[in-house]
């Protein structure tokens, strides 16, 4: 007991103390629970909820259909979002090679999501990530980011949100997917 309480006094003196993970050597950025970010190239603005109980970030997707170009799996599909910045209802329709296919399994059943690489900036930073698609009009954030884009945008303090707005152009830096040295067994 005595350890505990020793290990929440010197957690209460960083918090505190203004020791953030920047104070700690770190260099990322602290973001909100929920931000927002452009899909790109197409510039629509979203909410994201950046999730730290998912692993595979998934985006708003309908009319999902999947086929073969040059003997690969490729998948078309339809994102209609709420654009953030002028409030009106937006769609694009989308192809991209299946980078993966998910399996999700839980109370309902199992489910198979095609997974695409998409591009986001979050603050002044395009992100190439792991999206799996998947209609989530019933869901209040359109982009859901899970711990394998987390892990490289910084840290997420839950007690804040819209800390960035999204600032890229063409100058702006792209971290590829492939930049990553991914744990594909991030979990519990």
């Amino acid at each position: 007991m005595r350890y505990l309480r020793s290990a929440y006094y010197v957690a209460t003196l960083l918090v505190a103390g203004g020791l953030t993970s920047n104070a700690l050597g770190e260099d990322k950025p602290t973001y909100g629970w929920v931000e927002t970010a452009t899909l790109e190239p197409w510039g629509a603005e979203v909410k994201v909820k950046l999730d730290t109980g998912a692993l595979t970030s998934s985006m708003q997707a309908e009319e999902i259909e999947t086929f073969k170009r040059d003997g690969e799996d490729w998948v078309r599909f339809n994102v209609e979002v709420e654009d953030e910045e002028t409030d009106e209802v937006v769609s694009k329709t989308f192809e991209r090679a299946v980078f993966r296919d998910l399996v999700v399994s839980g109370a309902g059943g199992t489910d198979h999501r095609p997974v695409v690489l998409m591009t986001i900036c979050m603050g002044k930073t395009l992100n190439e990530e792991q999206f799996s698609l998947e209609d989530r009009d019933d869901m209040n954030y359109p982009v859901l980011l899970g711990r394998r884009t987390i892990q490289s945008l910084g840290q997420v303090d839950v007690t804040r949100t819209f800390e960035h707005d999204p600032d890229c152009d063409e100058s702006s830096e792209l971290v590829r997917h492939s930049d990553h040295d991914y744990d594909e067994d991030i979990g519990i």
